[in-house]
C-alpha cells in the first residue's frame, strides 16, 4: 500500500498555519503590553504561516484520503512539526536562546506536561507568557479531537470503548467524525475557558494572570505566570477553588460535559469513570487532609498562609494537589513532597493514576485501571468456574476480550516505559527520587515531580540529554504511547 504523502505534508502545512495564526495573537498582546518582542513573535509567526502555505500549495491537488498509516503519522509527526515551529517564538525573542531548552519548553506546553526549565517566568515578556500558556491550550484541545475522534479509529489503547458516546455521526469515516465532534467540543472548550477567565477576574487576579491560567486550567497543562505557581494567591482561597473546579472540570470526560449541558444529566451520573474518578478526588482529598493536618513534619501555618483557618487551609491545598495531579495539571499552591514521606510516596502513586478517558488529562486514565480492576476480580471467578462464560461489563455494555487485552498491554507497556524512562534518567546522573519522580511525571503529563524536580523547583537542573529523554517521554505519554511506538518500527515502514 502506497504511503499518501501529499496528504501527509498537506496536513502538516495545515497545522504550521494554524500555530502562526495563534503566534499573531500572542503578538498582539505583546504590543498592547509594550514588552519590546512583538516584533520577534511577529516573525516567528511569519516564518511558520510561510512554512505551511507552501507546504499546502504544494500539495494542492493531493488525494483526501487518510488511512490508517497516514494517521499514525500525521499524529505523531504533527506534534513534533507543531513543537518546532513552536520554539520560534522563544528563540526569536532571545527569551530562550537555547535550542534544547526551547523545544523542552514547547513540548512540555503542546503535551500539556507543564514542566518548566525557566528559572524566572516573571521577567519574561508578556506576549511570551501568553504564548506559552497557547501551546497549552492548542495541544489540550488537539488530545480531545485526537482521543474522540482518531484514536479509536486507529484501534489505540482502548479508546474504542468511549468512540460510540462521541457526539455525532458513528461511521469509520474520519473527516465527518472529526468535523461534527470537533466543533461541538471546540464551544464547550472555549466556553469553559471563557467562563473561567471571568470568575478568576472577578475574584482577583488580573485580567492577564486570569487568561493564562485559564488556558493552562483547561488543557490541564500548568504553566503559570507567576514563579510560584497558583501559591501565589495562597492569600485568595476563592481563587484557588475556582481553579480546582475547572481543573475537575477539564480532567473529565469533555463528552460527558456535552451531556450535562444538552440536559442529559443522567447520563454523566451513571457513567462508572465519572463515578470512580469523583469518589478517587474525594476519597484522596480526605486521605491528604488527615496527613497534613495531623502529620505534616512543617505547621500548616508555615508552609501556606491560614485564611480561613488551619482546617480549611489543610484541605484546600490538599484538595488542590490532589486534583493537581491526578488531572495532570501540575499546578502549585505548596510543596506536597516535603509534608511527609507517606504523602510524597502518596503523590508519587497518584501520577499514575491519570483524569478521564476523552479529556485533556494525560496519565494511564481511570478508564484503564477501572477494566484492569474489573478484569483481575473476573479471573477468580474464572479460575472456580472455568467453564463459564463471564464478560466483563463496562457501563452494562460487554467490553470485548480484545480491547481488554489493548488496555492490559497499555499498562504493561506504560510501566516497562516508565522503569526505562527511569534507568536512562538515573544513568545520566540523577538521584533514585529525581529518577523515578521525573519518569513517572514525564510520562504521565504532569510536571511537578520528586528530588530535585520537586513541585517547588523546576527541570533547568536536568542536562541536555535528559532534557530532550524527558521530551520523548512526553510525547510518548501524550499520544498514548502505541501511536509513537509504531511509527518507530521497521514494519511500519514496509511496502504492503
Amino acid at each position: 500500500m502506497k504511503l499518501n504523502t501529499r496528504i501527509i505534508i498537506h496536513i502538516m502545512g495545515l497545522l504550521l498555519l494554524c500555530n502562526g495564526s495563534f503566534m499573531l495573537l500572542a503578538a498582539v498582546a505583546s504590543g498592547i503590553y509594550k514588552d519590546g518582542a512583538t516584533l520577534d513573535i511577529m516573525l516567528a509567526a511569519i516564518v511558520t504561516m510561510l512554512f505551511g502555505i507552501m507546504a499546502m500549495f504544494y500539495t494542492r491537488g493531493h488525494k483526501k484520503e487518510v488511512k490508517r498509516k497516514e494517521g499514525y503519522i500525521v499524529v505523531t509527526f504533527g506534534w513534533i512539526i507543531m513543537s518546532i515551529s513552536g520554539m520560534l517564538p522563544y528563540l526569536f525573542s532571545g527569551s530562550i536562546p537555547s535550542i534544547t531548552d526551547a523545544f523542552f519548553e514547547t513540548m512540555s506546553g503542546y503535551t500539556t506536561t507543564g514542566a518548566s526549565i525557566l528559572d524566572d517566568i516573571e521577567a519574561l515578556p508578556a506576549g511570551i507568557l501568553l504564548w506559552r500558556s497557547l501551546t497549552h491550550w492548542i495541544g489540550g484541545m488537539g488530545i480531545i479531537v485526537l482521543a474522540i475522534a482518531i484514536l479509536p479509529l486507529l484501534g489505540i489503547g482502548g479508546m474504542q470503548l468511549f468512540a460510540a458516546e462521541a457526539p455525532g455521526p458513528a461511521g469509520d469515516k474520519l473527516h465527518p467524525r472529526i468535523t461534527d465532534t470537533a466543533k461541538r467540543l471546540w464551544f464547550i472548550y472555549f466556553g469553559y475557558t471563557v467562563l473561567e477567565t471571568l470568575l478568576l477576574k472577578f475574584a482577583g487576579m488580573s485580567f492577564f494572570d486570569a487568561i493564562n491560567h485559564a488556558l493552562a486550567t483547561m488543557s490541564t497543562g500548568g504553566f503559570s505566570t507567576k514563579n510560584a505557581s497558583v501559591a501565589y494567591w495562597n492569600d485568595q482561597p476563592v481563587i484557588q477553588y475556582i481553579i480546582i473546579l475547572f481543573m475537575f472540570l477539564a480532567g473529565s470526560n469533555f463528552v460527558l460535559s456535552y451531556f450535562a449541558l444538552t440536559r442529559r444529566v443522567q447520563r454523566v451520573l451513571k457513567d462508572e469513570e465519572f463515578k470512580s474518578y469523583f469518589l478517587f478526588v474525594a476519597v484522596f482529598a480526605i486521605v491528604s487532609t488527615l496527613g497534613v493536618y495531623y502529620k505534616a513534619e512543617v505547621p500548616v501555618s508555615d508552609f501556606h498562609p491560614m485564611v480561613w483557618g488551619a482546617a480549611e487551609s489543610a484541605f484546600r491545598h490538599s484538595l488542590f494537589q490532589v486534583v493537581a495531579v491526578i488531572t495532570t495539571t501540575g499546578f502549585v499552591t505548596a510543596d506536597f513532597s516535603s509534608w511527609t514521606p507517606f504523602l510524597t510516596v502518596f503523590f508519587f502513586g497518584l501520577m499514575f493514576l491519570g483524569g478521564s478517558a476523552g479529556s485533556t488529562a494525560g496519565g494511564i486514565k481511570v478508564m484503564r485501571h477501572l477494566i484492569i480492576i474489573k478484569n483481575g476480580i473476573l479471573e477468580f471467578k474464572r479460575t472456580l468456574h472455568p467453564n463459564a462464560v463471564i464478560p466483563l461489563r463496562y457501563n452494562q455494555k460487554t467490553v470485548s476480550e480484545h480491547i481488554v487485552y489493548n488496555v492490559i498491554a497499555f499498562f504493561v507497556l506504560y510501566m516497562l516505559l516508565f522503569i526505562i524512562g527511569s534507568l536512562v534518567l538515573g544513568l545520566l546522573g540523577l538521584d533514585f527520587e529525581s529518577a523515578v519522580g521525573g519518569s513517572a511525571s514525564s510520562l504521565g503529563n504532569v510536571g511537578p515531580a520528586l528530588g530535585s524536580l520537586n513541585p517547588v523547583s523546576n527541570y533547568n537542573s536536568l542536562p541536555p540529554a535528559g532534557k530532550w529523554w524527558c521530551s520523548f517521554l512526553m510525547l510518548l505519554g501524550r499520544l498514548e504511547l502505541f501511536t509513537v511506538l509504531i511509527v518507530l518500527t521497521p514494519y511500519f515502514w514496509r511496502k504492503t
